[in-house]
């Protein structure tokens, strides 16, 4: 059910990875966000400047907070210049300031992002030229203004890009290991796996530490940007700086303590070394435990613990070694952790039918490029017979992949759709 816009409220747009809409659609209705509509990649919703605020500071998976401030059709280059020209580009971007324009298009009139881009750019700085005698300059270094440029297929939509650079860069990584996880996948992975942060928190094969630095954010209450500074939305006119101070105040007085463990561990030292550097930067060693040990080898804290891990790819290891270690995973899972529930990542999928064990869940999500699925493995105490009940007791509203009794199999659902509205940034 809509509500009607107040006169300070505006449409935003939060970008995101695919499969963890739902979970940024209620990271933002918590929030106090209105007339949420969920998006490929992408939710929007309505708020005023408090709230984008917020979602730019609290969201753990939200890349970027847009707010659309131009939408037209075009159907040739001169039809998207001649629309560019007509806004009134005078009344947002001074004419001796700076400007960037980041292109997002899927369009068959448009081929070329860049190209689209210069005809933006053009449209806009010969606008500024013919009424102030001079022009803003283009740079991607600490712009006066960020604007997005998406376009599907005739549809143009520019936004002002309040936050800058994308939001997975929390500012606390000071090295990363080969293929670390996106923070904002790693944060939504724990989302996903419904932790009520009422247990301990576990990872064997923790990288560079970035799943276990997102859990202990999330089990203290730490806001998603804690460690960053520079938002894009400090250089509007309309920018509060009490009241955005006043955000921040609150949020951070809502860390909380957390009364169980976390814990990581790897094989190789390399790797804790990374960790230990990153989770020091974070001031968080306190608060997360470091092991050197090969999955086998380590044991979990005890008491009821998640297990969530992002074990190498088949791109970091020869197919026969990532075999064998898929299959150590399922046969380490199922003799050690019995009782415990176990999530895995990966997107090498020919790997992960190796691991031996049945999913009770898997869930498609992307990290950067690389389609993933995410797996939930629960480690029952007790007969088959029991297993069997927790699959046919499952949720089906819950389980993205069904179970098929014929083949014994989890299938995929037909006709999943990829198509961006929203693309999100991989760098």
């Amino acid at each position: 059910m809509s509500t009607e816009l107040k006169s300070n409220e505006f449409r935003m747009v939060a970008k995101t990875m695919f499969g963890l809409e739902d979970i940024l659609a209620k990271e933002l209705e918590d929030l106090g966000a209105k007339n949420i509509e969920k998006l490929k990649r992408a939710v929007s919703f309505d708020g005023d400047m408090v709230l984008l605020y917020k979602a730019n500071y609290l969201c753990r998976t939200a890349i970027s907070i847009l707010k659309p401030i131009y939408t037209f059709e075009a159907n040739n280059e001169k039809e998207l210049y001649d629309n560019v020209y007509t806004y009134k580009w005078e009344k947002l971007i001074n004419s001796d300031g700076t400007l960037s324009i980041e292109p997002v298009v899927n369009s068959t009139i448009f081929t070329h992002s860049l190209y689209a881009s210069q005809k933006t750019k053009d449209a806009i700085c010969d606008r500024l030229r013919k009424m102030f005698s001079q022009r803003p300059t283009m740079t991607r270094e600490n712009p006066d203004i960020i604007l997005n440029l998406h376009i599907y297929e005739n549809k143009v939509t520019i936004s002002l890009d309040s936050t800058g650079e994308s939001l997975h860069k929390r500012n606390y990584r000071v090295a990363t290991g080969p293929a670390p996880i996106n923070e904002i996948v790693a944060a939504g992975l724990i989302k996903l796996a419904g932790w009520d942060r009422e247990s301990n928190f576990f990872d064997p094969m923790c990288g560079s530490g970035t799943i276990l630095i997102e859990a202990a954010m999330y089990a203290y209450n730490i806001p998603a940007q804690y460690y960053r500074k520079n938002f894009a939305f400090t250089k509007w006119p309309e920018f509060s700086m009490p009241e955005w101070k006043r955000i921040r105040e609150d949020a951070d007085k809502e860390i909380c303590d957390f009364d169980y463990e976390i814990w990581g561990s790897d094989i190789s030292g390399q790797a804790i070394k990374i960790a230990q550097e990153n989770i020091d930067n974070a001031k968080l060693h306190k608060d997360i435990s470091l092991f050197r040990n090969a999955i086998e080898d380590q044991n979990p804290p005890e008491g009821k613990t998640l297990i969530i891990t992002n074990p190498p790819y088949g791109e970091r290891l020869d197919v026969d070694d990532i075999f064998d270690l898929y299959a150590l995973i399922g046969t380490t899972f199922k003799n050690k952790y019995a009782g415990s529930t176990a999530w895995l990542i990966t997107s090498d999928f020919d790997a992960l039918k190796y691991v031996g064990l049945r999913p009770t869940r898997r869930i498609v999500v992307f990290n950067s490029n690389l389609e993933c699925k995410f797996c939930k493995y629960e480690m029952y105490e007790g007969s088959k017979k029991a297993k069997k009940n927790n699959y046919d007791n499952q949720d089906p509203n819950e389980a993205l992949y069904e179970y098929n009794e014929q083949s014994d199999e989890f299938e995929e659902p037909d006709g999943l759709d990829l198509t961006p509205d929203f693309e999100e940034d991989n760098d």
